[in-house]
């Protein structure tokens, strides 16, 4: 499946985020591996720590679905500097995903790529443990 499904599928995740507090809307897809594609939105909370961002969202779909592989992530917003995953997302990626790429794109259309163990390095998994 196209580079170019993943960033539309998380484009169109995008319009469902809840975010009156911040404004700062953001869609993301990841693809397993099987070839389906789960979506999220970024979901605020009046107490921000209780908010849910848009890839933690996506990962945890497609893991309450039965998926367990995946090989990519698309994260959309409406930014001229492209936004990668928070601190707490890139951790989240790392457990579930591994060193996936990590497609970052704004509403522009501009794309950039890294892969999840450069946004993460010496990330800390249950080899750790």
């Amino acid at each position: 499946m196209s580079e170019e499904k993943l960033i539309a599928a998380a484009r169109a995740a995008r319009e469902n985020a809840h975010a009156p507090y911040s404004n700062f809307r953001v869609g993301a897809a990841v693809r397993a591996k099987s070839g389906r594609i789960f979506t999220g939105c970024n979901v605020e909370n009046a107490s921000y720590g209780l908010t849910c961002c848009a890839e933690r969202v996506a990962i945890f779909k497609a893991i309450s679905e039965g998926e367990r592989g995946f090989d990519a992530i698309g994260v959309v917003t409406d930014t001229e500097t492209l936004t990668p995953p928070c601190g707490a997302c890139r951790q989240i990626i790392w457990e579930f995903c591994g060193d996936v790429e990590v497609v970052m794109a704004n509403l522009k259309g501009k794309v950039e790529r890294e892969r999840a163990g450069k946004l993460l390095p010496r990330p800390f998994d249950s080899s750790h443990l």
